[in-house]
């Protein structure tokens, strides 16, 4: 998501918080509706976006957290047209419920996974969502390249390919992405330890060549039906190199992209952070003005 958006969006969420005076009269609470949420979320249809609060409800309680202190059911009037008016059905939700609520709805969409750091920076500066959905999206794509590999594993142990052949085929294609630095050599490159994962030190557009070279041996593993270790390291070999040919174009070289930050420290300060955004977040007041 470039900056415009993100600024794009932080307005639009901005602009449909509400604010009522806490219990003790000294401070304002910060609230939205989810009426309005669903608007800026891209959900078309009410019923869709229930499924998300009931969902986010849920995980509330499972958390062990008072529900009525982030969730309210209200009626809102809304206009029919022609000086008609109905009651509907609404939600009052504190910046945690707006969090969970986002966290379990249609990651597929751009709103949505700018909400899920929306909600958790509590400063709403737009430098540190910004910096918050970078860090979202590097532990996003190390987990499908986790997920791609694991695959490849399993599919090529089925076509006569062990643990250690499958780290051979890894490696060769590492030393054709990263034109013929070995896995070792670009941990001695990036300082990583012998016993850390390479791909844990690299940056988002690293890992995410890795993986759709590892999605495309995948694939043509099983297009191909191909069978036995040579077969199967040369296609990973190719791929690679394909990938490494898509990013020469575009005047990348993987070997000399910096490190980045260690993705295990990143997943700790991601998870102490989520920690801390019930914490932080207003709760709903009793009465409203």
């Amino acid at each position: 998501m470039d900056k415009q958006s993100i600024i794009q969006y932080k307005s639009e969420f901005d602009a449909i918080a509400t604010y009522f005076e806490s219990d003790n009269g000294q401070e304002k609470v910060e609230v939205w509706f989810a009426r309005d949420l669903q608007v800026v979320l891209g959900y078309a249809r009410w019923e869709n976006f229930q499924s998300a609060i009931n969902r986010a409800v849920e995980s509330c309680n499972t958390q062990g957290i008072n529900v009525d202190d982030h969730f309210r059911e209200v009626t809102k009037m809304i206009s029919l047209g022609k000086g008609a008016v109905r009651d509907v059905a609404d939600y009052m939700l504190t910046r945690y419920a707006c969090y969970l609520i986002a966290q379990n709805g249609d990651p597929k969409k751009e709103p949505v996974a700018f909400a899920q750091s929306y909600f958790a920076v509590q400063t709403r500066k737009a430098e540190l969502i910004e910096e918050r959905m970078a860090f979202i999206s590097r532990l996003e794509t190390r987990d499908r390249l986790r997920a791609s590999e694991k695959q490849l594993s399993q599919n090529i142990y089925e076509r006569g390919v062990d643990d250690k052949g499958f780290g051979r085929i890894r490696s060769k294609g590492d030393a054709v992405l990263f034109g013929g630095h070995t896995t070792e050599d670009m941990k001695k490159r990036l300082g990583v330890k012998d016993n850390r994962p390479l791909a844990d030190f690299l940056p988002t557009l690293t890992i995410a060549a890795k993986n759709l070279a590892t999605e495309m041996t995948n694939y043509n593993v099983e297009g191909k039906n191909l069978y036995g270790e040579p077969a199967i390291t040369l296609e990973h070999m190719q791929n690679n190199q394909s990938v490494r040919d898509m990013l020469g174009k575009r005047g990348i070289r993987p070997e000399e992209l910096p490190p980045a930050e260690d993705i295990k420290k990143l997943e700790r300060r991601v998870a102490t952070e989520e920690k801390k955004i019930e914490k932080t977040s207003s709760k709903l007041p009793s009465k409203t003005r």
